[in-house]
């Protein structure tokens, strides 16, 4: 190598080190701050965090079950996303009569925000649908999907269902 390749080098590594740092230094601040100012993790409650279909057979087509969401705090809560941990399995946001979704895994697809906001006392309800076919035949066993119901910058609840999926 000559002294111009190993000069750039240096000056690229140097470079990414400082911007690593100064990354580092950003995340650690802002998470505290953002915890601070958006601390209803524990005002978001379900009457269950977990449902088991128990087994369920692909032929048999959908399953779905809905989880009851209250906000038990003394302030608004706002819901920016709603999604689910895989394809396989919808989420559908209910208030006041209407209905939203469905919403879907991230990453796979258009998963529109939510954007919603939860008055003190308030009730929605989360329905969950798994599809036990969308995996076809390598989708047969026990499964756990989650449903996750996100604020502007921390995750406010997480929703679980699990089946046993047979042919």
């Amino acid at each position: 190598m000559n002294k111009k390749t190993i000069l750039l080098s240096i000056g690229i590594i140097a470079v990414l080190g400082v911007l690593f740092w100064l990354g580092k230094n950003n995340i650690s601040s802002s998470g505290s701050s953002a915890n601070l100012s958006e601390n209803v993790t524990a005002d978001l409650v379900s009457d269950e965090d977990y449902y088991d279909f128990g087994t369920i057979s692909m032929a048999a087509g959908k399953v779905s079950h809905d989880f009851k969401v209250k906000n038990t705090g003394a302030e608004p809560v706002k819901i920016e996303k709603l999604y689910t941990s895989c394809m396989c399995t919808a989420a559908y946001f209910f208030q006041n009569g209407k209905k939203l979704g469905p919403f879907g895994m991230a990453g796979h697809g258009f998963v529109p925000p939510l954007k919603k906001s939860l008055a003190p006392g308030e009730e929605v309800i989360i329905s969950a649908v798994f599809d036990p076919a969308a995996h076809g035949p390598a989708g047969v066993g026990p499964i756990e999907r989650e449903i996750y119901l996100e604020g502007k910058s921390s995750p406010l609840l997480t929703l679980g269902i699990g089946a046993k999926v047979t042919p």
